[in-house]
């Protein structure tokens, strides 16, 4: 048909012609933001955890100058002090909410929106907050009595039960104020926030070196650390109020209500507090134990540091960074992200957990004496914290994959499989305990709590395993053998220079650096070549290469 034989438009159709229907034209759509991967995120969490638990070293140092072990009555009091509201903490905050928490809100966050996510944190928070004060409470009126609970060997002697208990009543508020930083960690970690959470620790630990460092004698000293536990408990707690508010989370103080999120977060964090707090409650039992020994909870608290370190780093920081990652990759029913990346998770967290392994296996006593040795820590001390630094350093990986397996767990809202665990390996844990203990002494306690948690760990893979939720791939099996040769080397290396410790001290001898002698110049030295020795073994073994390194550490898209 030509143009002629087209009919003349009307004057309407001239003025406003006819266009054919197009479809409408999408909103444009905001690119998926980037946020770090789960190595990345463990790195930014691991290099605030480094900043603290050297912080806590040096806080520690400082203490066991100030407090001794096995000649005062302060040092038992005062770990004692510490580590009551620490169990609580452990299970109430960090084991309940990185169990049923964070993967809530993290669904919440990604299928409702930041408004249901907000409201279940606040209805979240305010019932946390008020269990841990009526416990706070409860557990201030019954302090002289429990204290016979949680040592009884301390019974014997008036004078350290009285202080024991005294000093515990002052620490126990630490709790609430700990419990609402988890939960605010929580909301934080989920929105890919981790420079806060991970800073958060140094505040403790700065705040008690203020306290203590003016302090000349042990029992004074004792009052200053727990005073200041208190006030870095509430500087803590606002710090996060802060950062998540800051993040675009909308909280406020809210009176607690049962709604059927928070019954459900009850339901999930009950069996998942145990389950992961399985390590801690060993410790505990172990705590009880070590009373019957003046000294050995002074010992066991200064070994228990040194372990506390590639925790911290290694299996609390991958352990943060994996829960959202897995939550979020099995909601959208991607089965691949959430192998690789659990694959990622256990060859990183053992890539840093085995040497630091074979190091407190090969030179214990060089590592306590030459960082500890000092003021009312004598020689002795050393020796007897040294037996149990040995036994704990072999049970390193284990405390580090029970952190790393569990979200593997708790992503697929499973608290009641790890608490069965927990609860098995706690009963280990209480029966070897007790036979070591009266066989081999106080060391006895730390190789049952090693044992108890390699049977955790085992549970938990052989569970992954037999449901086909996780098999480690042959790559990965791989990787974890060469990173365990590349750390046995580098063991036996560490075990030979402990066996000539002179001749590494001998042209330190009269030097003196910022308060640091021969022996603390040396241990220093032998770990910075350790440092430097590793990288070179992992990537002559075949362990890792750089470019899995650098791609571990690239950021890609969620």
């Amino acid at each position: 048909m030509t143009d002629e034989t087209l009919p003349s438009p009307t004057p309407d159709q001239q003025t406003t012609p006819k266009v054919p229907p197009e479809a409408p034209t999408p909103a444009p759509q905001k690119p998926e933001p980037k946020r770090p991967g789960i190595i990345r995120s463990s790195l930014i969490f691991s290099g605030l955890t480094l900043v603290s638990r050297f912080m806590g070293l040096a806080r520690d140092l400082v203490i066991t100058a100030r407090l001794g072990a096995s000649q005062t009555i302060a040092a038992d009091a005062y770990y004692t002090a510490l580590s009551f509201p620490n169990l609580f903490r452990r299970i109430f905050a960090e084991g309940a909410f990185a169990a049923a928490f964070v993967p809530a809100y993290s669904r919440k966050l990604a299928a409702e929106g930041e408004r249901s996510a907000d409201e279940l944190a606040v209805d979240g928070m305010a019932a946390l907050a008020a269990a841990t004060i009526v416990l706070t409470i409860l557990c201030q009126l019954a302090m002289p009595w429990l204290m016979f609970v949680i040592n009884p060997g301390y019974a014997s002697d008036p004078e350290k039960y009285r202080l024991a208990w005294m000093l515990t009543i002052v620490t126990m508020p630490y709790l609430p104020f700990m419990a609402i930083t988890a939960l605010l960690s929580g909301v934080l970690n989920a929105r890919g926030r981790f420079i806060l959470s991970g800073a958060a620790p140094t505040v403790l630990n700065a705040v008690m070196l203020l306290a203590v460092i003016p302090q000349k004698d042990p029992v004074v000293a004792a009052w200053a650390a727990c005073v200041g536990v208190f006030i870095a408990g509430f500087f803590q707690a606002c710090l996060l109020w802060w950062g998540a508010r800051r993040s675009g989370a909308i909280l406020r103080l809210a009176w607690p209500r049962l709604t059927p999120d928070v019954k459900s977060l009850i339901m999930l964090a009950i069996p998942g507090a145990i389950a992961a707090s399985a390590t801690q409650i060993n410790i505990f039992i172990s705590g009880i134990l070590a009373s019957l020994m003046d000294g050995a909870r002074a010992w066991l608290n200064v070994a228990d540091r040194l372990y506390q370190l590639p925790l911290g780093m290694v299996g609390v920081a991958i352990g943060v960074a994996l829960l959202p990652r897995l939550s979020q990759a099995l909601g959208k029913g991607d089965a691949k992200d959430a192998q690789e990346s659990t694959d990622l998770a256990i060859v990183a967290s053992l890539a840093l957990a085995l040497p630091a392994a074979a190091g407190m296996m090969a030179v214990p006593h060089y590592l306590i004496d030459g960082l500890f040795t000092r003021g009312a820590f004598t020689a002795y001390d050393a020796q007897q914290t040294a037996l149990a630094l040995f036994h704990y350093g072999w049970g390193t990986p284990a405390f580090i994959l029970a952190r790393v397996l569990s979200p593997v767990f708790f992503a697929r809202q499973d608290t009641k499989a790890p608490m069965r665990f927990a609860l098995i390996s706690v009963a280990i844990n209480i029966v070897l305990g007790v036979a070591l203990f009266y066989w081999i002494g106080f060391q006895g306690i730390a190789a049952a709590t090693a044992v108890a948690s390699w049977v955790n760990v085992g549970q938990m893979v052989w569970a992954l395993h037999r449901r086909g939720d996780y098999r480690p791939s042959r790559q990965a099996w791989g990787k974890i053998a060469r990173l365990a040769a590349a750390s046995a080397i580098l063991g036996a290396l560490l075990l030979y220079a402990g066996m000539n410790r002179d001749w590494i001290e001998a042209p330190l001898a009269g030097i003196h650096f910022l308060g640091l002698g021969a022996k603390e110049l040396g241990i220093l030295g032998l770990f910075l070549v350790a440092s430097a020795v590793y990288p070179v073994l992992v990537l002559g073994t075949g362990g890792m290469t750089l470019a899995e390194i650098k791609g571990m550490v690239r950021r890609r898209r969620a």
